[in-house]
């Protein structure tokens, strides 16, 4: 069903839906498919122009023996033997259009979610922009044919302001378009290249360089397995010693992890990275890193200077290039208007439902922020949509 908005807006239509999906990445398309099994009428809005969330953007030098597992969609399994030189930008973007395709779940995309904004009777105003493929059309039940979450713009060439009103919101944006830079003294300074694991693009530019690499997690493990081959000099620097696990990360320990990040959550403290909390998989290509010797941590520098890094102790070291693999933050600026964030500088959680505005759920920030706990989370935001929504039916 589709309405008019009045006010400032009055000519930017307004499709009215249960629930509105923002993002089509693991946690995204998680969402969508018990969304859909619970019965509920939705729109999935994605701002790639193709499936693969953000792994779409990763370096095409990152093979799968270089990742963390990745976990099956509800519904659909993978082929069970995956060519570990394969790379990750291709094989798992290719996984997610499968996907898609299998379970027809209706995906709107190019949509660059730009607010959302509470409405006076009581639902969620989602604006968007959009420029790009029909989608399929989701159905609340196959026995409610009115009710459906498409509503086309006449020029789907250029950019067209859209807005959903949705019963209830899940919030599924990840994090690779916020990547994170901690500010050290003097970092405006240097006189070298300084770079985020977001534009890392492989080894070959940084052949004679010495290169910094700051970051504990399986970025820069990443970056550091492949730039020591060419380098003239690595230094890896990090603010705590890292924890690898071998063999299979089981069940008992995924829980445990997903269950210390919770905790933060809950107490509306801002979220410690699920593997911060799993550690890291010991896998062959840092073994094979270990072996020659490149996995030579040292704690964090105190500042930056005009040629190299300082410690507090007066140690220095010159350096051509930082490249900053230190993760990244939710990318949640859209959501800034329902004014989420408490004291503790992060947003209380109970679960995947926002305690401060319950029609709103976040899958994929906290503890559900990896594939370790996002198929759970999406069907955890689904289940309590429902009864939200059809309290006789939960």
């Amino acid at each position: 069903m589709s309405t008019t908005a009045t006010g400032p807006a009055a000519s930017i239509p307004v499709t009215d839906v249960d629930v509105v999906v923002i993002g089509a990445g693991q946690a995204g398309l998680s969402s969508a498919y018990f969304v859909r099994r619970f019965g509920l009428g939705f729109v999935v809005l994605d701002a790639e122009p193709g499936p693969g969330g953000a792994w779409r953007h990763r370096s095409p030098t990152l093979t799968m023996e270089k990742i963390h597992d990745i976990f099956d969609l509800p519904g659909v399994h993978r082929t069970p033997e995956v060519d570990p030189a394969l790379l990750a930008a291709d094989v798992v973007p290719g996984y997610f259009a499968d996907y898609e395709r299998q379970t027809g779940l209706p995906v709107l995309r190019p949509v660059k979610v730009r607010s959302v904004t509470r409405h006076e009777d009581g639902r969620l105003l989602v604006a968007a922009e959009e420029s790009g493929a029909e989608p399929q059309p989701s159905r609340r039940a196959a026995d409610d044919p009115g009710h459906d979450a498409r509503s086309l713009p006449a020029d789907l060439g250029a950019a067209v302001p859209r807005t959903w009103a949705a019963r209830a919101v899940i919030n599924a944006t990840g994090t690779w378009s916020r990547p994170h830079w901690p500010y050290y003294p003097g970092a405006a300074d240097f006189r070298g290249r300084q770079l985020h694991y977001a534009d890392y693009r492989g080894p070959e530019e940084f052949a004679g360089a010495k290169v910094v690499i700051v970051g504990g997690g399986a970025s820069a493990t990443h970056v550091l397995s492949e730039v020591a081959d060419v380098a003239a000099e690595t230094i890896w620097v990090t603010r705590s010693p890292l924890v690898f696990h071998e063999g299979a990360y089981g069940e008992d320990r995924r829980r445990a992890a997903v269950a210390r990040v919770e905790e933060r959550v809950r107490a509306g403290l801002p979220p410690q990275s699920v593997v911060s909390a799993t550690g890291l998989a010991y896998t062959k290509v840092i073994r094979d890193a270990m072996d020659k010797g490149v996995f030579n941590r040292l704690p964090m520098f105190s500042r930056i200077t005009p040629d190299g890094v300082m410690w507090d102790d007066g140690r220095v070291a010159g350096a051509d290039v930082i490249i900053w693999a230190t993760g990244f933050r939710s990318a949640i600026g859209h959501l800034a208007p329902l004014k989420l964030r408490g004291p503790g500088g992060g947003i209380q959680m109970d679960g995947t439902r926002v305690v401060a505005e319950p029609r709103l759920h976040l899958v994929g920030y906290g503890p559900s922020a990896s594939t370790v706990g996002a198929n759970r989370a999406g069907r955890e935001a689904a289940q309590q949509i429902r009864r939200l929504l059809s309290p006789k039916a939960a």
